[in-house]
């Protein structure tokens, strides 16, 4: 038994990295750091750098939607937290991050996440911090502090408790150096930035603003004082310089700041507080020595800082933002302001929002807050992705029957869809458009106007995924072998009405009716799905789509079609179009109209560069799939269907 736990235990030792551990460890006096920035200018890059240096690492490409032009940033793509659907949205936000990289003025403000109960802005910021956590173990993300040592304690000449004291805002070690000769440095260290980033049109500036924390600076002041001004002795003799990497765990440049109770919340949570232990032998609680600099925005300090529910901060605690964007000060109990560069993120829901705009007393901060939506999905497609992070075969082990969480995805969209008022278009087809599909009378400037007219859908209305998950979870629980889309929609159906976040009737009204959609589409799907496997035939459909769009732009032009046997032209075929416009309700005269928006549907997708398929339009190919099915249900050879599935038993 001995020998097998030494065994195991040798696994594990022989498993860590240690060479690794070492690396991220790493030590080095201030004269070699010196010559490592002037190799490497990126180690002094500010907070913003850094994080758009990240995200920016992972590649992006750029993609069009409504006529306009947006960039996908694979960070996003997180394996481990994907976020779904957010693209603008993320767009945005990486506008702003590469602003204030850029120093163009966006660092001087607070970046508010704001959208509905469970859209994904604590993910946003989770894929954050833990993006900056990896980068940081990188060479590419690597950074600095420094602790001091040797420090003399004791005596007269003491200055100190203990001999050694790592900065307590983990600064950037060129901070050391006085701003007036920092500047000269700063100046090479930027040609040679530019020099190795040419052709980058993303380049930005590299800083290093601002004087050493209290603590520090004291310990600076004192030993500069013993060694007679020698400042290169002090550095010699009592600087390390120390490799360190984000983590929110051990509150290393990540930090986050959750609302308490009112009577419970102190300001010193953020700025830090007196270490009353020490408070007795510096005899001051003004002595930097004597005080903890270990509230969240020095936590936070070169890297992010996160407001959980921002706006259900005591009004004194908002106060502190204020300095902390604008000035990139921070004010702590009875010292000068200090110097902080940081990355500070928030969210909130819309109520606290909407509350925020209403306080006069807060203009401010909201002068100082830049806003970006974070709204719920408003497509499909994306929606069901989501779902299917957390059900899948790798995750659960009952069986999940085909189109259950498609259609739990269906009715999460329809919650969040507002009627038109025009009658123009149905809940479903709707959510269809959304997801990118194509409807005959719909184009993409129309689908921009209309999501232009709604512009609540997404943030005001709807359900959030975590209801659905709740509901989905339930019929796991409740069934150890299989769920379908029939158990999770009466869950969903039955749940409205036990639901604390849906108290209004007439939403509980329109959630059900959005049941009850889902459940018309989710037999339309089975129908479609069961015609095809009779029919089966692909080839079948692409040839008798060809034959009515030949006779469909015939008839429109006025012109002879060629007969396909013979090579005689001939008139079009009347007969045919008909027998296929009829399996969708298409009227004799209606027929001219839809035979246009087919022709102007072709048009629109010629004009996008885009081919046109026989499933390209979703009524056409419905009618294709009808008419196919009908011409070939009665050839299907039922007593081979029974031969065969009698073999299999």
């Amino acid at each position: 038994m001995t020998e097998q736990k030494q065994s195991r235990l040798a696994v594990v030792a022989d498993n860590f990295d240690k060479q690794e551990f070492e690396e991220q460890n790493e030590e080095m006096s201030f004269e070699n750091y010196l010559e490592e920035v002037y190799k490497n200018p990126a180690l002094i890059r500010s907070a913003y750098q850094r994080l758009w240096d990240m995200i920016k690492s992972h590649g992006f490409s750029e993609f069009k939607k409504y006529r306009k032009t947006f960039v996908h940033y694979n960070f996003f793509d997180d394996l481990d937290c994907p976020i779904f659907g957010l693209e603008e949205t993320l767009n945005e936000l990486c506008q702003f991050i590469r602003g204030a990289a850029g120093g163009y003025g966006t660092e001087k403000r607070v970046l508010l996440l704001h959208g509905p109960v469970g859209s994904a802005k604590s993910t946003i910021c989770r894929v954050i911090k833990k993006g900056l956590e990896k980068y940081s173990e990188t060479q590419e993300g690597k950074w600095y502090s420094f602790r001091w040592v040797d420090l003399p304690t004791g005596g007269d000449d003491g200055i100190y408790t203990s001999k050694e004291d790592a900065c307590p805002m983990h600064e950037d070690p060129l901070k050391l150096i006085p701003q007036n000769i920092r500047n000269d440095m700063l100046g090479e260290l930027n040609k040679i930035w530019v020099d190795q980033n040419k052709g980058d049109e993303r380049i930005y500036s590299l800083k290093a603003d601002g004087n050493l924390d209290p603590r520090c600076q004291l310990f600076m002041d004192l030993l500069l004082k013993k060694y007679k001004g020698d400042w290169h002795q002090v550095v010699h003799n009592h600087i390390v310089v120390v490799r360190k990497t984000y983590s929110e765990s051990r509150r290393m440049g990540i930090a986050t700041f959750q609302p308490k109770d009112e009577k419970n919340q102190d300001a010193t949570e953020l700025t830090g507080d007196i270490n009353y232990a020490k408070l007795p032998h510096f005899g001051t609680d003004s002595d930097p020595r004597a005080f903890n600099f270990d509230g969240e925005f020095c936590v936070g300090n070169r890297g992010v800082i996160e407001f959980i529910e921002m706006l259900k901060l005591a009004q004194e605690f908002l106060y502190d933002l204020l300095g902390a964007s604008q000035e990139r000060q921070i004010k702590p109990k009875k010292f000068a302001q200090v110097d902080v560069d940081l990355v500070l993120i928030g969210h909130t829901n819309n109520p606290e929002y909407e509350k925020l705009k209403g306080n006069l007393s807060m203009e401010a901060l909201r002068d100082r807050t830049v806003r970006v939506d974070v709204p719920y999905l408003l497509s499909w497609s994306e929606e069901q992705k989501v779902l299917e992070q957390d059900y899948n075969p790798k995750k659960i082990r009952q069986h999940i029957a085909p189109h259950t969480i498609q259609i739990a995805a269906l009715w999460s969209i329809l919650t969040r869809l507002q009627n038109d008022n025009d009658n123009k278009l149905s809940l479903v087809d709707k959510a269809k458009l959304y997801d990118g599909a194509s409807l005959s009378g719909w184009t993409e400037d129309s689908v921009k106007e209309m999501r232009a007219k709604f512009p609540e859908e997404g943030m005001t209305t709807g359900i959030s995924a975590r209801y659905v998950q709740d509901k989905i979870s339930n019929c796991l629980s409740s069934r150890t072998d299989y769920i379908n889309p029939f158990m999770v929609l009466n869950e969903l159906k039955e749940g409205l009405n036990h639901s604390s976040l849906i108290s209004d009737a007439e939403d509980k009204a329109y959630f059900s009716t959005c049941v009850d959609l889902a459940q018309k589409e989710l037999d339309e799907i089975l129908k479609a799905e069961v015609q095809k496997a009779l029919v089966g035939d692909e080839d079948a459909i692409k040839r008798l789509c060809s034959n009515y769009i030949d006779n469909l732009m015939a008839y429109i032009n006025d012109v002879k079609v060629q007969n396909p046997f013979t090579n005689a032209d001939q008139e079009p075929d009347e007969r045919l179009m008909r027998s296929i416009e009829e399996k969708i309700e298409i009227t004799e005269q209606n027929a001219d109209d839809f035979r246009r928006e087919i022709a102007a549907f072709m048009g629109n997708l010629s004009h996008e560069e885009k081919t046109f398929h026989w499933d390209s339009n979703p009524l056409l190919k419905k009618a294709l799939e009808r008419k196919l099915f009908e011409d070939t249900k009665d050839h299907i050879k039922l007593s081979a269907l029974h031969t065969t599935g009698a073999s299999v038993v």
